[in-house]
């Protein structure tokens, strides 16, 4: 059973994307609330061996509420991988590099090794499928 800090994550996503989630069950799946907590998830991926996705995106945007639920359930799909969605509007600083949303980054030890531009959940199951 999900604790209530996974419950309030999902929650929280939930009010993002204006939809319900499915759970999160290999608990993979983190989202960063402010510039800090980016920054830490972001040292630890690059500390880090395991395989990461940051998936950023922003409440207003249509495509990104859209693949959320997708990037959720797959977060269920590559328990191996580590999940992560930045808001950009709540992350500014740490987000100023990213000029799309939806955008995806891939980490493998704890270096940036693609990078994909929106939605589209084939495509991005098989780049999670490459990196995994």
């Amino acid at each position: 059973m999900a604790g209530s800090g996974e419950d309030n994550l999902m929650k929280g996503l939930e009010e993002l994307a204006g939809v319900e989630l499915p759970a999160n069950r290999h608990g993979n799946l983190r989202v960063a609330s402010t510039d800090q907590s980016l920054t830490q998830i972001m040292g630890e991926i690059k500390s880090s061996k395991k395989p990461a996705v940051i998936n950023y995106g922003a409440s207003w945007c249509r495509v990104c509420s859209q693949i959320l639920p997708s990037f959720c359930k797959l977060g269920n799909k590559f328990p191996k991988l580590s999940f992560v969605y930045a808001d950009i509007d709540e992350c500014p600083e740490a987000t100023q590099h990213i000029r799309y949303t939806p955008t995806f980054h891939f980490y493998r030890d704890g270096e940036r090794v693609d990078e994909m531009f929106g939605a589209g959940e084939e495509r991005l199951h098989d780049r999670l499928w490459l990196h995994s």
